[in-house]
């Protein structure tokens, strides 16, 4: 059978149930870091993402921003654990005709993106490529009390939403800023049930939580915050590359929040028992079934 056949879901859990871990890894794949002991009271956060051109960004793209896009998604998955980033390595797979000034300002841009968030460049590799290819893993660390994944999700939780959704396409996927302080004010005053960052789009990111945690949910279209720039219901629930965070809070947490006037938060719907799925309610009022789609490399 066909990879394209499966799709990319399936292909991760299949290679997943052939690996073993021991007893140091608190949490493998399924999630947007690995969780690993470290500390008494803090652990490990592993993660890693592979930009491809043609795939992840073209080469018309500003090769500076390029860089920056790929040290800043593995921020933003750091950031949905409730994590602090700190560690990097990148590498990069480079055709032999690639001009050496457009490698300093992919390399620049990581360079800046990594001081803005204080996080040690440690290493790397170097390998010639048909495509530019760029490969940025990445540790952070997260106190144990603050650690959130995508499983805790519960019933009556209140589904929240930083940012904007849609039409990154036309500029943010570029430029995104990864939401560690956001996340890190989240964790540090409310009781956070679960959360990921949005990079496949909303309807399949809340789709992963709601299969981590064995729960559905409604959302509501008149509650999304569409950008600017979005293009319409099914780009701001399906096209994916926001980076935002996408969480959920108790009912009586997500009074709190709004109590705080932080703008930057939208409630977007609720979870609800695992056998209604995934619905919209839409501007109509009409009931809508969601397949939780989204960005899927195969």
């Amino acid at each position: 059978m066909r990879i394209g056949k499966i799709g990319e879901f399936a292909l991760i859990k299949r290679i997943s149930r052939k690996i073993k871990v021991d007893s140091s890894v608190v949490r493998a794949s399924g999630d947007d870091c690995a969780v690993i002991k470290y500390k008494k009271d803090k652990y490990l956060l592993a993660t890693c993402d592979m930009l491809l051109e043609g795939v992840d960004f073209t080469s018309r793209d500003e090769p500076y921003l390029v860089g920056r896009k790929a040290m800043a998604v593995s921020v933003s998955d750091i950031a949905a654990c409730g994590g602090i980033p700190r560690y990097a390595l990148v590498s990069l797979g480079l055709p032999k005709t690639l001009n050496v000034k457009i490698v300093d300002k992919i390399t620049q841009g990581m360079i800046d993106l990594a001081a803005a968030y204080k996080i040690n460049l440690v290493g790397g590799d170097l390998s010639q490529a048909r495509e530019l290819t760029i490969d940025v893993s990445m540790i952070g660390v997260v106190e144990k009390k603050y650690l959130v994944l995508r499983k805790g999700a519960k019933a009556k939780d209140i589904i929240f939403v930083s940012g904007s959704l849609g039409g990154s396409i036309f500029g943010k996927h570029l430029r995104f800023i990864p939401r560690v302080k956001e996340a890190r004010f989240l964790v540090k005053h409310l009781r956070v049930n679960s959360m990921i960052d949005i990079s496949d789009g909303l309807a399949a990111d809340l789709g992963h939580i709601l299969e981590e945690s064995r729960v559905g949910a409604v959302i509501y279209e008149a509650l999304l915050p569409f950008s600017k720039q979005a293009k319409g219901l099914n780009d701001a629930l399906f096209s994916g590359e926001d980076f935002e965070l996408l969480f959920t809070l108790p009912p009586s947490q997500a009074r709190k929040l709004l109590g705080k006037e932080a703008k930057i938060f939208h409630p977007i719907g609720e979870i609800v028992e695992r056998g209604d799925g995934l619905r919209l309610i839409d501007k109509n009022n009409r009931l809508r079934i969601l397949k939780p789609k989204g960005y899927h490399h195969f």
